[in-house]
């Protein structure tokens, strides 16, 4: 008969290997991760469903990746733009890994996929803004050249099949090195002033072209409107020759004392005041 001691321990024994048994039956997968279930070192199945799940034990292992957008800061690069300006570029990418059993095949984890990555962000790097001008890379066009290094990884990424898909790349800083920065900010200045004074004469030109214009137009306007004058002026003088009179002496008076300074020394029995006397001398 077996003892009451003896029966603890193969209790004991049986708990303890069913534990064993369960442990390495059941894993558990939360929602920020996916797993892959291997057998003999090839994965066999692709688990992404949170919460409990089984295993054949001691054959299966189960290897669990990121299921959310992984952020990989690359390393500072120096590369030559197309006008063989030098810019040390700091960049971005963000990830996921959109094929755990591709990725595991070719990568294995996530830290041989940051070395294969970093190495495929700084060829598209240095291709990419090889073709721009450090200026458009600097300021001018910085997110047409994103996009364009983000389709170029995305391109890279794809026909090396790793199982990822690229988010985004971005560029945090692009900037010159230090010993290149003043002498390419004064040519840039330079320039900027070139095109300032060569868009101000052209406005100055154009400015001369419309007051000629104008001045031409205003002209011929008056000149038209003189001639319109005096064949009023002659018309009404046929018809009323005295009016006529009147009139011009109106405008003898207005341009002889219309400022209010003039002197004139004339005979009080004048002409030229005719106008201003009374009775039928006036006439």
């Amino acid at each position: 008969m077996i003892g009451p001691q003896n029966r603890l321990t193969a209790i004991g024994v049986a708990a303890g290997a069913l534990l064993v048994l369960l442990g390495s039956t059941i894993y558990q997968v939360d929602q920020r991760h996916q797993a892959l279930v291997i057998r003999f070192g090839d994965p066999i199945r692709v688990v992404r469903t949170p919460g409990l799940h089984l295993k054949a034990p001691f054959l299966d292992r189960v290897v669990k990746f990121d299921n959310r957008n992984i952020a990989l800061n690359a390393d500072q690069e120096e590369v030559i733009a197309a006008d063989q300006e030098r810019l040390v570029v700091d960049a971005f990418v963000r990830y996921r890994i959109s094929d755990p059993r591709q990725f595991y095949k070719t990568l294995g984890d996530e830290t041989k996929a940051k070395d294969r990555l970093e190495r495929i962000v700084n060829a598209s790097l240095r291709q990419t803004i090889g073709r721009a001008n450090s200026e458009e890379v600097i300021a001018g066009k910085r997110a047409v050249v994103m996009a364009a290094i983000r389709d170029e990884v995305g391109r890279q990424v794809k026909a090396s099949d790793l199982g990822v898909q690229i988010i985004d790349v971005r560029i945090r800083r692009a900037d010159l090195p230090e010993a290149n920065q003043k002498a390419v900010f004064e040519r840039m200045q330079t320039a900027r002033q070139q095109e300032a004074a060569q868009l101000r004469a052209i406005g100055e030109q154009q400015k001369r072209e419309i007051v000629a214009t104008a001045t031409e137009e205003g002209e011929k306007i008056r000149g038209e409107g003189d001639a319109r004058r005096a064949e009023l002026f002659a018309s009404s003088f046929g018809r009323d020759p005295n009016f006529a009179a009147f009139y011009r002496s109106m405008q003898a008076y207005e341009a002889s004392l219309g400022q209010g300074d003039a002197t004139l020394v004339l005979s009080p029995d004048s002409a030229f005041f005719k106008y201003f006397q009374r009775g039928p001398q006036a006439q």
